[in-house]
C-alpha cells in the first residue's frame, strides 16, 4: 500500500517538483515548490483527521496535496490535468484503481473553472491549496520587486496564516495578519476572491462553512 511518505520519497514526483519550481520561478510566481507541496500535503492530512475521514482518506489527501502542482513544469494553464496525468503513468498498478482515480480527480480538480466536487478528497485539497498565503511563499529577494507584482505583495504582507475545522460548529475558518502598511487588505481580495469561492464550495461539500478572518476582523 503506497503511503505518503512513499510518494515523498519517489524520485520522479521530486524532480517533476523540482523542475515545477525552476518553471515557476522563472516566471517570477510565488513558490510551487516543496515548500508548498509539503505544506498542502500536511493542511490536506489533518483536515481530513479533524473532519472525521479515516488514517487512509488522510493519506490520499496528503498524496494528492503533495503531487498537485507538479505539472506545472509542463504547462501553468494546463498544469492540474497535466499532473493527474503524470500521476496515474508513474503509480499505474500500485494503487487500487478506485484510489488512484481519487487522487488523480483530486490533483486534476484543484485549480479549474468548471470546478465541481464528487469526493471529499478533492474538497479538502482545494481548501488546503487555496489557503496557503504566506510570505515564505515570495521567492523574490529584492524587496521593491516584491512591491511592484500585487501576488508577490499580498504574500509578502501575510505574517501569519492558518486554517483551522470546528467540527462541532461544522465551520473551517481561514485566519491570517496582513502588514497593511506594506498593502491594503483589498489588494488581497483583488487577486483571491475567485480562490475564496472555490474554498467556500469545497467547504460546502463537506458539510462546513467557509470563514475568512484577517486582522481579528470576520469578513466571512
Amino acid at each position: 500500500m503506497i503511503t505518503l511518505t512513499d510518494v515523498k520519497k519517489n524520485p520522479q514526483i521530486l524532480e517533476f517538483i523540482n523542475q515545477t519550481e525552476e518553471a515557476m520561478t522563472a516566471l517570477s510566481y510565488t513558490n510551487h515548490g516543496l515548500r508548498h507541496t509539503n505544506i498542502v500535503a500536511d493542511r490536506a492530512t489533518q483536515i481530513a483527521k479533524s473532519i472525521g475521514l479515516t488514517q487512509r482518506e488522510g493519506e490520499l489527501a496528503g498524496i494528492a496535496g503533495f503531487c498537485h502542482d507538479m505539472g506545472n513544469f509542463l504547462t501553468r494553464t494546463y498544469h492540474h490535468y497535466f499532473g493527474a496525468t503524470l500521476f496515474g503513468q508513474i503509480f499505474n498498478g500500485q494503487f487500487e484503481p478506485k484510489e488512484l482515480a481519487v487522487i488523480m480527480q483530486a490533483i486534476a480538480n484543484h485549480d479549474k473553472e468548471e470546478m465541481s466536487f464528487t469526493n471529499t478528497i478533492s474538497a479538502i485539497v482545494v481548501l488546503a491549496d487555496k489557503s496557503d498565503v504566506d510570505r515564505s511563499r515570495v521567492t523574490e529577494k529584492d524587496l521593491e520587486k516584491i512591491k511592484i507584482d500585487i501576488h508577490d505583495r499580498v504574500n509578502y504582507a501575510t505574517r501569519e496564516s492558518s486554517l483551522k475545522v470546528d467540527k462541532t460548529k461544522k465551520r473551517i475558518t481561514l485566519t491570517l495578519k496582513i502588514d497593511t502598511n506594506f498593502c491594503p487588505i483589498i489588494e488581497y481580495f483583488e487577486i483571491f476572491t475567485e480562490r475564496m469561492v472555490f474554498c467556500r464550495k469545497a467547504a460546502q461539500f463537506l458539510g462546513y462553512n467557509f470563514g475568512l478572518i484577517i486582522n481579528n476582523f470576520r469578513l466571512l
